[in-house]
């Protein structure tokens, strides 16, 4: 049986986000062509070096980060989200694996760079896949993800030499973006035509049981409150605080009606969930907006409380698709989403969804206002976003053109 790797920086159940979904979503497929899928990571986050979840097995690795003098903080925070690990212990188990088709790696720099290079030793195809962290991301970001390795020494930096970190796009046999602002600008940056757009799907029966009554009693929340709600990543990128700060202006505008708010995820940055939590106390939302930790995807508690939920809000800066709007769509929910990257392909204003500028409160508050008062319209977006998830978004026709760029990539080994 031929296998896929599929090496992501790591792969952490109770962290859960979307990359994690993608990943598990295309391993399930290819499960069903009869292929071998298994996920090889590190242990950030997740310290069991194996076990099987769902079927899909998956290795973790011993990895560090290479710079002098990290303190414990600084290696959660890069845990978190986005550090330049190292794991030779992985390169040597990739280096050394049997029967293996594709090497697909799903992180780029010194990891990356290790798939790569395991791949070409054992002459085989070599994917990356793009899920929004290179072309489209802002500069303070990209800054701030680095931020707990600034002024350390790096002694690192001849892995990244030897496993090619910095040529890993121009070397791959294929280079997958999620997004399609981001396949746009890997097109104009990389001197290829190996780059393809490829976005991410959702399985619409995953959401259709749904129980509204247990996710509003799990909340405490009456029937008849219109609530919205954003279930993903507590980070800057997502902007909850303007969603606070708008819902907020809701609320005070209208005296007569009652509202809810959830916010729930993994929290990738936590000085910035203190400042969720003040805002929220200072604008006297407390009894008003529910704050609930991450949930894995497709689980029934994930069901149940979107079901709970009248509108899905995703006020993100930047977004190279925004999987948790198909997830939406799939649990019947219209959106309301600002106008940047992925989500301006893939919401269509007044048609499927609502959007508005990133960064306007005002415009987003006129938006909340909108669905709330004029639930007709809520119904008709949502219809429309369920119509374009099942035509367009299933992991079915996904995996299909994911098969397609792996035998692209197979071509250029024969």
């Amino acid at each position: 049986m031929s296998r896929i790797l599929h090496v992501p920086r790591r792969f952490a159940i109770d962290e859960w986000g979307g990359t994690e979904s993608v990943i598990y979503n295309l391993c399930k497929e290819q499960q069903k062509l009869g292929f071998q899928p298994e996920i090889h990571t590190s242990r950030a986050l997740a310290p069991l070096p194996r076990e099987v979840w769902r079927d899909i097995p998956i290795r973790r690795y011993r990895y560090c980060y290479p710079f002098l003098g990290l303190s414990e903080a600084d290696v959660h925070a890069l845990d978190k989200k986005g550090g330049n690990l190292l794991s030779l212990d992985l390169f040597f188990h990739l280096l050394a694996a049997k029967d293996v088709r594709i090497y697909h790696a799903h992180v780029l720099k010194r990891m990356g760079g290790a798939v790569l290079t395991a791949a070409r030793y054992r002459k085989k195809p070599f994917v990356a896949t793009l899920h929004g962290n290179i072309f489209d991301v802002p500069k303070a970001e990209a800054a701030s993800i680095v931020e707990a390795q600034e002024g350390h020494f790096e002694w690192g930096k001849p892995f990244g030499a030897i496993f090619r970190s910095r040529h890993l796009l121009e070397d791959a046999d294929a280079v997958l973006c999620v997004g399609y602002s981001e396949y746009e600008k890997a097109k104009a940056a990389l001197n290829h035509d190996r780059v393809h757009h490829l976005p991410n799907g959702v399985t619409a029966e995953a959401f259709a049981h749904g129980d509204r009554a247990k996710g509003r009693a799990l909340l405490g929340w009456p029937e008849d409150v219109i609530a919205f709600g954003c279930l993903s990543r507590i980070d800057p990128q997502k902007n909850q605080l303007l969603l606070v700060e708008s819902f907020a202006n809701l609320v005070s505008g209208n005296p007569d009606q009652s509202f809810r708010l959830l916010l729930g995820g993994p929290v990738t940055a936590p000085a910035y969930r203190e400042e969720i939590v003040s805002l929220i106390r200072e604008s006297g939302l407390e009894q008003l907006v529910t704050l609930h930790p991450s949930v894995v995807a497709e689980s029934e508690l994930h069901q149940n409380l979107l079901a709970a939920l009248d509108a899905f809000v995703l006020p993100s800066r930047h977004e190279p698709f925004g999987i948790v709007v198909l997830e939406a769509w799939a649990a019947g929910l219209p959106v309301i989403a600002s106008n940047v990257g992925g989500l301006q392909m893939l919401v269509s204003h007044e048609k499927d969804g609502l959007h508005f500028p990133p960064g306007d409160a005002a415009a987003l508050t006129a938006a909340l206002r909108r669905i709330a008062m004029e639930p007709g319209l809520g119904r008709a977006l949502a219809t429309a976003g369920y119509s374009k998830m099942t035509g367009q978004y299933t992991w079915k026709a996904v995996n299909e053109r994911l098969e397609e760029i792996y035998q692209f990539a197979e071509s250029r080994h024969r």
